[in-house]
């Protein structure tokens, strides 16, 4: 199931919205992915350079986009060439179709496309008396290596009156300055594979029992994924039994699930090459313990406020200030922190246990890029605005060998995290399928029990 959702149309605007902000007389250059070897001959999915996918939905490695921007008073100030691999029968026989040159003009909006193998003659020749060059410098090694020697070939025919340009400009932080704000179409695709994980989420709770392993739960998650159209999961997925929830990263998913644990499961689906990042925790047996019931509740009190609170101006210091009084009140009347209150609340000492950020930009990379305008006190300070998309994920955690606790709070790990945006009214939770609440968990665990008990 091929699964683009966005038209040549979106790919054009968001190259136009960059031609404006380059500068006059200027050349702007971008570098698809490359495969990479998993072992011996094999490679690794090809996943494409967010950035050029961003402004081309191309597909296939190896591949430059040229943007060429010229002064006003030329004919055409703005030009595109995409340079890609040739069309070749045999490569083709072996590891599938090329798009090719005619279909990569026609099919992609762009104004030349030309043989990857061509570059190297005609680069110099579009640099050739451009006052500015943009790149994502650092970001690729053979791009820079590439841009170096088009440079010096410009540089070597000064005397015939050759120029390279002058100003070398980064153009990371005008990319991530798009992306940051997702149009109406991107929105639409990040509701769908929200969807599509929302009920992996639910159809692990489903599939979870006393004596499965982590990976098998996994499985069914993966599964859910791809039969919704999202073939891939936007990141390895944690599947984390008991104390493992304990580990942030936890990806060896392969220990057995036990009884009177919980399950933290952290997963979500890629559509059109846009993330969803949804974690969830529930008890492996359908029933919380009254521990794991306090602390869970805790958490999601915590971010039902946080969620709440997201509006135009609002911002993540904000909202981690919020969290952390919340968080900070609930484990000292739990018993679990110590001392003076409003010191304690001062002192944010939640974070002994709360150890990660409350949340980050999401969408062709799960950590997506944008600037949030952080202090050195790390606050997070950056204004919200429509269009802006965000993950909302606080957690406790405590692990089996914190002994500064009661021994029944240990073992227990929590992380709850949905995927929110922001509109001009307030906020859109676009994690809207994935059972949330404690009554919602163990009745949707307990229904299943009944219909197996029922049908055996």
């Amino acid at each position: 199931m091929k699964q683009t959702l966005l038209t040549i149309e979106d790919f054009i605007n968001r190259r136009e919205k960059l031609f404006a902000l380059m500068p006059e007389n200027s050349v702007a250059i971008f570098a698809a992915g490359h495969e990479v070897t998993r072992s011996n001959d094999t490679e690794y999915l090809f996943c494409q350079d967010k950035n050029f996918y961003y402004l081309t939905g191309f597909n296939e490695p190896e591949a430059i986009l040229v943007m060429v921007k010229t002064t006003p008073s030329d004919t055409k100030q703005h030009s595109t060439y995409l340079f890609s691999l040739e069309k070749d029968a045999l490569q083709e026989v072996w590891h599938g179709r090329r798009i090719g040159q005619v279909k990569a003009k026609s099919d992609y909006g762009v104004d030349h496309s030309a043989e990857l193998a061509e570059i190297d003659q005609l680069l110099p020749e579009l640099l050739n008396q451009k006052q500015s060059l943009l790149y994502l410098q650092g970001d690729n090694d053979q791009l820079d290596k590439k841009v170096n020697a088009w440079l010096k070939k410009v540089q070597a025919g000064n005397r015939l009156g050759k120029k390279a340009p002058q100003n070398i400009i980064n153009a990371t932080a005008l990319l991530a300055e798009l992306r940051l704000f997702k149009s109406a179409n991107e929105l639409n695709i990040m509701r769908k594979v929200n969807v599509i994980s929302g009920g992996a989420h639910q159809r692990a709770m489903e599939k979870s029992a006393v004596g499965k392993y982590e990976y098998q739960i996994e499985a069914e998650i993966l599964h859910e994924f791809a039969r919704h159209g999202a073939r891939h999961a936007a990141y390895n997925s944690i599947v984390a039994g008991g104390d493992n929830a304990n580990i942030l990263h936890y990806t060896d998913n392969s220990e057995v699930l036990n009884d009177n644990e919980l399950l933290l499961i952290d997963a979500g689906g890629e559509l059109a090459g846009y993330a969803a990042d949804i974690t969830r925790t529930f008890p492996i047996n359908g029933k919380f313990t009254a521990e794991q019931k306090a602390i869970y509740q805790l958490v999601l009190d915590s971010q039902l406020a946080a969620i709440a609170a997201i509006k135009p101006g609002n911002s993540l210091a904000n909202l981690n200030e919020l969290v952390g009084e919340i968080l900070t009140t609930g484990l000292f009347e739990l018993g679990i922190l110590t001392g003076d209150l409003n010191e304690l609340i001062a002192e944010n000492a939640c974070k002994k246990y709360f150890i990660h950020g409350l949340g980050h930009w999401l969408g062709l990379d799960v950590h997506d890029v944008g600037d949030y305008h952080a202090n050195d006190k790390r606050q997070q300070l950056r204004a919200f605005e429509p269009g802006m998309v965000m993950t909302i994920e606080p957690g406790l955690y405590i692990p089996l060998t914190d002994t500064d606790v009661d021994e029944k709070w240990r073992g227990i790990g929590v992380r709850i995290e949905d995927n929110i945006a922001v509109t001009d009214q307030g906020h859109e939770n676009l994690t809207v399928n994935a059972p949330k609440s404690v009554a919602e968990i163990e009745a949707l665990m307990a229904a299943v029990k009944l219909k197996a008990k029922t049908e055996a």
